[in-house]
């Protein structure tokens, strides 16, 4: 039996917190199609990722937050053969394209993705995922989609 030491990655340098403002500001200014955010979370609460029912929550309560509407319920399904990619993965439709994530078991991470052509804060959804999931650290990674 292999043993496998898993790497986390230390948090970025502290940033401005104003860089999804910007990103939102630009997405109107410059007409872009939308914003896409990806935030990666470290060391969560293993309970709470390997439980469908709070992720389901967590989305309803993200959606509200940010103002986005539902279309459909929320799909979570668990899978992978490869401990390493084993976990619950998650995808919500909204008015306004989507939101999925993949919470990884071996790690304790949490990859979320929002993608939407209605602007929202990108750090608002970072905070709120960090804390919900009671992750030790996050990093959030914004692009414009024209």
């Amino acid at each position: 039996m292999q043993t496998l030491t898993m790497h986390t990655p230390e948090p970025l340098p502290t940033r401005t917190g104003q860089e999804g403002l910007f990103a939102m500001n630009e997405a109107i200014a410059r007409n872009a199609w939308g914003v896409a955010s990806a935030v990666d979370i470290y060391n969560c609460d293993p309970q709470t990722i390997r439980d469908a029912e709070a992720i389901r929550c967590f989305v309803v309560e993200l959606c509200d937050l940010i103002k986005m509407k539902r279309f459909g319920e929320t799909q979570v399904v668990h899978f992978g053969e490869d401990d390493r990619v084993a976990g619950f993965s998650m995808v919500q439709l909204i008015e306004t394209s989507l939101i999925s994530g993949h919470f990884a078991n071996q790690t304790n991470a949490v990859y979320l993705d929002v993608f939407s052509c209605n602007p929202y804060l990108p750090e608002t959804v970072q905070e709120f995922a960090q804390r919900f999931f009671e992750g030790s650290h996050s990093n959030l990674n914004v692009s414009l989609r024209y």
